[in-house]
């Protein structure tokens, strides 16, 4: 068994007869709408879906991303690839973006009063144009041939992540702009030799979100957290396909 990977735990589970707020992430919610099966196992029972490689390089790239976006914060001018896109503002300057950033402890947060979960997500950066809005910004690296989009599928979960960071936070207060920007970085791999670099084409895809959904979403999770009931499995979900085989199998 892995040292890493508990399969049950018996911290942070969900109790139905608590009143204290319960503390549920955005990917926690994207959970839910990918599988809540998998979510109720989750949260409620303890049984964590096995976690992933971790990917370095792209958060190598996230953390040099935030560097270079910080210098242009600190001196509130205009990143060059703003100016390349023709997009009208600077990096947010708020004492609280290491805390927005930092999504396994902080992040942006909002108690929902109807379900009394406490919603947070950790965003990778904010910007504001002169009307004041907020513009959410999302880090995305990749290494694939042709122009990266959002037209995948899958991708599907890139935008609800753009959409609940908007809605957490207009929930905090702030104006916000429906318009969020992905700055995507593609690994090139046309070049003749490597030498000890790898080079990155940089696009920033705008992005119009809606999060009317976020709140309804919010109040389904909190009944199937509740529900005596857990879940049936999902043909959709890789998971609970691969239990029902192995299931299958053993029988």
């Amino acid at each position: 068994m892995s040292e890493y990977y508990k399969a049950k735990r018996i911290r942070n589970l969900f109790d139905p007869k608590s009143k204290e707020p319960f503390r549920i992430s955005r990917s926690k919610l994207d959970l839910f709408l990918n599988c809540p099966r998998c979510f109720y196992l989750d949260r409620r029972l303890g049984v964590g879906q096995p976690p992933g490689f971790p990917f370095n390089l792209n958060s190598a790239v996230d953390a040099l991303l935030k560097k270079e976006f910080d210098v242009h914060r600190a001196n509130e001018t205009t990143h060059p690839l703003m100016k390349e896109y023709g997009i009208d503002a600077v990096p947010f300057q708020d004492a609280r973006m290491d805390q927005w950033r930092d999504s396994l402890r902080r992040g942006i947060q909002y108690l929902h009063p109807k379900t009394n979960l406490l919603f947070t997500g950790g965003v990778d950066d904010v910007w504001v144009n002169p009307k004041g809005e907020l513009l959410i910004v999302d880090y995305k690296a990749t290494s694939k041939n042709g122009e990266v989009s959002l037209d995948a599928d899958w991708q599907i979960g890139y935008k609800r992540q753009m959409e609940m960071y908007q809605w957490l936070f207009r929930k905090n207060g702030f104006k916000v702009s429906k318009i969020g920007y992905f700055v995507y970085c593609n690994g090139d791999k046309d070049k003749e030799a490597f030498d000890g670099k790898l080079e990155f084409n940089v696009k920033v895809i705008p992005y119009v979100g809606d999060d009317s959904w976020v709140e309804g979403a919010l109040i389904d999770a909190k009944k199937c957290l509740m529900s005596s009931k857990i879940p049936k499995y999902s043909k959709e979900c890789d998971y609970c396909t691969y239990i029902q085989a192995v299931k299958e199998v053993e029988k």
